[in-house]
């Protein structure tokens, strides 16, 4: 099995030109293990290839294939007016923000190289997190039934999430995936039902240490634990 996962930050880049670029490495992933299924190929000429890709997005709001349009709180001129876009995708989960100052991940792997079980795949995208996250002393947690990494979850009056999460997967290979918000501006969620959950708030690495947080160091704490929690090999683009 292949459990090298070569990593690569794309820096700001559109949301679609990102989902664009996804949507190649995972269709060329599909088509090399079509080819295996059929044997024009053998398994030791050719494999699939997993990656780590890293970016940012300017201003967007995103509503997964389950999502409820009633949870955008904006109309589309009031978004134009806050130079604001949104899509809709193909990921799971419901509305989400991604903007300045947040550490997009999108993991595209193929899980037949790991485990081929999508509750264990999004168990996992959480401990990275929580680990990254007890890097600088917060401590993140997961609440029941609810996918993604939170902060005093069992506490009503504080439960605050910190990152989202949605993915896909054709053929058990991924896309889409997580969203840490570190130096990221809260007030934009405020226009959305963030994850259609209306009861519980939004936080930041920003918000809960006080300081500026580097975004570099945190893709590097994501990839060490990444590594870890996978039993991959990163290899830096």
């Amino acid at each position: 099995m292949n459990k090298k996962i070569h990593t690569n930050d794309l820096g700001i880049i559109d949301y679609q030109k990102a989902w664009d670029y996804q949507e190649q490495l995972l269709q060329e992933n599909v088509r090399i293990k079509q080819a295996l299924a059929r044997g024009e190929i053998q398994a030791g000429e050719q494999q699939t290839t997993n990656y780590l890709l890293f970016c940012g997005h300017p201003h967007i709001y995103t509503l997964g294939k389950s999502g409820h349009l009633e949870n955008l709180l904006l109309d589309s001129q009031q978004l134009e007016d806050k130079g604001i876009t949104f899509s809709n995708t193909n990921r799971g989960g419901d509305i989400t923000y991604h903007g300045p100052g947040q550490v997009v991940g999108y993991p595209i792997l193929d899980l037949e190289n790991f485990f081929t079980d999508i509750g264990k795949y999004l168990r996992n995208l959480e401990e990275v997190i929580i680990l990254t996250l007890a890097d600088y002393g917060i401590k993140g947690d997961r609440s029941a039934g609810e996918t993604g990494v939170w902060l005093d979850p069992h506490d009503p009056a504080r439960a605050r999430k910190i990152c989202a999460m949605g993915v896909r997967c054709s053929r058990w290979i991924t896309m889409h995936g997580f969203a840490l918000n570190v130096n990221t501006n809260l007030d934009y969620f405020g226009n959305i039902v963030p994850c259609g959950i209306v009861d519980k708030k939004v936080a930041s690495m920003h918000e809960e240490l006080g300081v500026e947080v580097s975004e570099a160091e945190v893709k590097e704490r994501l990839r060490h634990h990444f590594a870890q929690v996978f039993g991959a090999e990163m290899i830096m683009a």
